[in-house]
């Protein structure tokens, strides 16, 4: 490709969703931004953009484009901070992605993160679905289970995640707690729509508990947390879930077994970068503790 600034312009129209913003954005008239996108198509010969009464959305098509610029737009900034001698600048966009059990832990980290670091615009995206580093799509992963393998990839280990089996006050109201590993059999459960989950702690479930007590499923960690704290079931919530939790009460003391390893990802492009970095050491830091135990 031949011209970045059409590419950018195409960038800053996906972020920004208009037009008008895009132009705000790289302080260019409007018409420019719109040659720029007409151009860029052109070449390409496929739509980037689907346009509509409210502004631009991008394509799958575009989406593909989109990535891999995120990627090396956050590469030129790093660079043009060092050229200008501001390599310790820590600001823009900062996309970290994980699983979204671990989203009350990460939460306030990444806040703390913004605090010190005021010119970061924290992207938090979680699900199950595997954020490519390699497109840009997120500029650090924490990931659970076994060591990530992707190629130009850079894995650290981090720590273990530990949860805890509970219930809560209204569950055992109406149904007590169980007496042990062996009676868990005669209780309700809460548990992930999938009976493929790899998570440690599900698949000791499955081995401990008949499928038929398992009464209330979904897909989502908020739902489930939602519903073992009205009472729905027995279920594994992390331990910074238990603590922050007076309704529930932890069921059998928490095993080694029900701990996934979480390790940290970034590309090997971005991984050296100044903000990058930053969070990697600020990440570490808060966890200092576990980590050297």
């Amino acid at each position: 490709m031949d011209n970045w600034d059409e590419i950018r312009t195409a960038y800053q129209v996906a972020r920004r969703g208009t037009v008008s913003g895009a132009a705000d954005e790289l302080g260019v008239h409007h018409a420019t931004v719109i040659r720029h996108i007409d151009a860029l198509e052109q070449r390409l010969g496929v739509k980037l953009f689907q346009r509509h009464a409210r502004g631009y959305t991008a394509t799958e098509a575009g989406q593909d484009l989109l990535q891999v610029a995120q990627a090396t737009d956050d590469q030129f900034t790093q660079l043009a901070g060092r050229i200008k001698g501001q390599g310790e600048g820590v600001s823009g966009d900062l996309v970290i992605t994980s699983l979204d059990i671990l989203s009350r832990t990460l939460t306030p980290i990444m806040v703390a993160f913004q605090t010190e670091y005021p010119e970061v615009r924290v992207r938090y995206r979680t699900g199950d679905r595997v954020f490519r580093l390699e497109y840009g799509e997120a500029h650090v992963a924490i990931r659970a289970g076994r060591m990530p393998e992707e190629p130009d990839n850079v894995v650290q280990p981090f720590m273990k995640q530990r949860v805890a089996l509970v219930a809560s006050d209204s569950y055992i109201a109406r149904f007590g707690l169980p007496e042990g590993e062996a009676d868990l059999p005669n209780h309700r459960f809460v548990v992930d729509d999938s009976d493929t989950s790899r998570a440690p702690f599900a698949r000791w479930l499955r081995s401990h508990v008949p499928e038929d007590r398992f009464m209330y499923r979904a897909t989502d960690i908020r739902n489930m947390q939602g519903a073992i704290v009205a009472g729905a079931g027995i279920g594994f919530v992390t331990v910074q879930e238990l603590a922050a939790n007076p309704f529930l009460t932890e069921v059998l003391p928490s095993l080694d077994d029900w701990s996934a390893p979480l390790w940290l990802v970034t590309h090997v492009d971005l991984h050296r970068t100044t903000k990058v970095q930053a969070f990697l050491r600020f990440l570490k830091d808060r966890f200092k503790d576990q980590l050297e135990a």
